[in-house]
This record gives structure tokens, sequence and C-alpha cells, in this order.
């Protein structure tokens, strides 16, 4: 056991060192727009911003603009926080001695005396900026460097394989997958790794004809080209690429913006799926990954290129903003679980409540954090 933990802490400060700056540039990017949606419609409600922080912890660097708001930075880069008149904490959670103790010009800057509506709106803003960053993160790259792609051509059958006993043959090439048009490899790729298990109906043009083929995709262990481990459908077709057969396609700035909605989704969907498969058993929760995963992925995909980074920022920005959404007190789904109950009641939910709600969310918060550390740590051991 001694040596598993040695090993480990080796293999943690070796591998760290080329991560963070990679990791850092990616969470600060991500951080950093969610506070400033927080930030841009308090601002817009008329409520005082007292503290605009990237990160936890000591400041490190910081400054006061004109009305009165600390931007800084601060030591820890595991998150942040925007702190408005009337909060208690970086949690927003209210004092009610302090807002008794108020003027009535105090009050209305305080976030805590804006309308139910106006509070909700303040929070939501912080992971819908984390989606809008997606989307155009997306769409710049959409519209920039283009789309690349391949024809879903087959040309090879693996024995034994789900592609085999659907009757998939060396030249089809599929031309849609449950209806929906496929353009591309990849694209087929995408829809056949997500559906393990689930029987697919492909279209596929066979010489002059078109014919349906009905396929299992089976769920295997794959190893990226960093070594990392993912479970995903397959059906045992392999693509061998030639010269000319990759094409890129340039899109305009609409149908860039459409494409990067949708990628948006995707991640959304494939997140919400894989939860569900948690809860479900049909997923194994040792995929769930914290900071360290977040670091040692950054640094892996820095290796690629700048445009593959810039894409992980947009895959995380999502993450977050939908985790930031779940009814959890201490998140931003748990502040607006209270605006809905006191929307409904016609009154707060009283501060002992709250107060009750926020130390369990920060509970479920800590465990998740461990969880996912514990999982992180495992994982860079055995890589």
């Amino acid at each position: 056991m001694a040596d598993f933990f040695l090993n480990s802490f080796s293999t943690l400060s070796s591998g760290l060192i080329g991560y963070i700056l990679p990791f850092l540039f990616v969470l600060t990017i991500v951080v950093f727009f969610h506070e400033l949606g927080h930030f841009l419609v308090a601002r817009w409600a008329g409520v005082k911003v007292l503290t605009f922080s990237v990160g936890f912890g000591p400041e490190l660097a910081g400054f006061n603009d004109r009305h009165g708001t600390r931007w800084k930075l601060s030591a820890i880069p595991l998150g942040g926080y925007v702190k408005f008149f009337g909060d208690d904490s970086e949690a927003s959670t209210p004092s009610s001695s302090t807002l008794a103790s108020m003027t009535a010009e105090e009050r209305g800057s305080s976030f805590h005396h804006k309308s139910v509506g106006r509070r909700a709106a303040i929070v939501a803003a912080g992971p819908i900026a984390n989606f809008i960053l997606a989307i155009v993160i997306f769409a710049s790259l959409f519209m920039f460097l283009g789309k690349p792609s391949t024809t879903a051509r087959v040309d090879g059958v693996q024995a034994g394989s789900a592609a085999e006993a659907a009757g998939f043959k060396a030249g089809d090439i599929v031309t849609a997958i449950n209806g929906g048009r496929i353009d591309s490899f990849s694209d087929m790729q995408r829809i056949v790794g997500t559906k393990a298990g689930e029987t697919l109906t492909f279209a596929v043009k066979r010489g002059d004809s078109i014919v349906d083929l009905k396929g299992v995709p089976e769920l295997k262990e794959i190893k990226d080209r960093f070594g990392n481990t993912h479970r995903i459908g397959v059906l045992g077709i392999t693509r061998a690429t030639s010269p000319g057969d990759v094409t890129t396609e340039y899109v305009n700035p609409v149908t860039a913006l459409w494409m990067g909605v949708e990628e948006t989704w995707f991640v959304i969907d494939r997140t919400m799926a894989y939860i569900g498969g948690i809860f479900s058993g049909r997923e194994a929760a040792d995929q769930v990954g914290g900071p360290l995963r977040i670091a040692q992925i950054s640094g892996q995909v820095a290796t690629i290129g700048p445009a593959a980074l810039i894409h992980l920022a947009a895959v995380l920005s999502v993450s977050i903003g939908l985790l930031n959404l779940f009814p959890v007190p201490l998140l931003d789904g748990g502040h607006l679980l209270f605006y809905a109950a006191e929307a409904v009641r016609g009154r707060p939910i009283s501060e002992r409540a709250q107060e009750v709600g926020f130390r369990i969310g920060l509970g479920l918060v800590l465990m998740l954090m461990v969880f996912a550390t514990y999982n992180d740590i495992l994982h860079l051991a055995r890589s």
C-alpha cells in the first residue's frame, strides 16, 4: 500500500508540472465568464458588487474599479465568486441583522432586497454565460477552422463484430442512422459511441442501392492517443484514410452559430445521459473526474494545439454551467430552487431553513470533490 501511494505521488508530481499552465488557462477562462454573467446582470439590476474574484483564498493581485468593486485574482484557482452588497458570505447567504439595519438608500443596491425575479436572473446568468461562451467558441472554430470530415465509408468489417452481425460489407457508405443524416465518418462514430446496447437502423448505400441494416453497438473499452480509457459503443467497422479523403467544410457565421448551439446541446445531452446512466447502473462512476483529471486532460490536449485547448475550454464551460444548475444548495441551482419556493409561497424561506440547506449542499459538494479526487488519483496512478 505504501508503494502504491509513493508511486501515485511520483506520477502526480511529474505529470502535473506539464499540466498546470494549460489547466489554469482553461479554468480561468471558464470561471471568469461564469462570474462575469453574474456581474453584468447584477449591475443591470442595480445591485452593488463588492468583489469579483477568480479563485478562492488569499488575494494575489487586484484593483478597485470606479464603482467600488474589488477585482482580484486569488490563490486557489478552483472556482470564483461575485460578492454582492448585502451578502454575508461568498455563497450569497444573507444576514438578517445586516439587512434589517440597512437604510432605504442601501436597500436600493442590496442584492437581497431586489425582487425574486431579478435575483433569479442574476443567479441564472452565470450558467447561461457558460453556455453562451461554449456556443461562441464552437461557432468560431467551425467558422475559422472549418469542419474536417471523411465519407462514412466502410473499408473493413472485423470478424465477430456487431457490424458483421448487422450485415455490413466493405464499400458500404452510411448515409443515415435512425433517420438522421450522416455526413461524415466522425458523425457516425459519435452516434455509435453513445448508443451502446441500443438497436440502430442504418441507411447504407451499397452500389446503386440503399439498404437498411440494424446493428447493436457493443460497449468496449478503448484507449485514446494519450492512453486514457473510454467506454464507448463500437460496431467493428474500420476506415482507411487515403490522400484526398479528408475534406474541410467552411461555413458562414449563421450556420456556424447554429452548429455551435448543436455542439453545446450534444455536450449537455451526453452529460445528462451519463449521469442518468450512473443512477440506473448502466454507467460506472469511475469516469467522474475532478481538478486533477481536468489538469491532466488540459496538458494532453495542449500538445495537440491551441485550437484543441480552446475546444476543451468550451466543453468544460458547458459542464460547469450544467453542474451549477443542479438543485443543490450552495450551487446556483440551489439558489434558484429557493427563489422558486419563495415565488410560490409569496415570502422567502426562513433563514434557518436556508442555513440548513447550505450546510447540506456544502456536504454534498465536498463529498463529490473527495470522490472525484479519489478517482483522479487512481486514474493517474494507473496511467
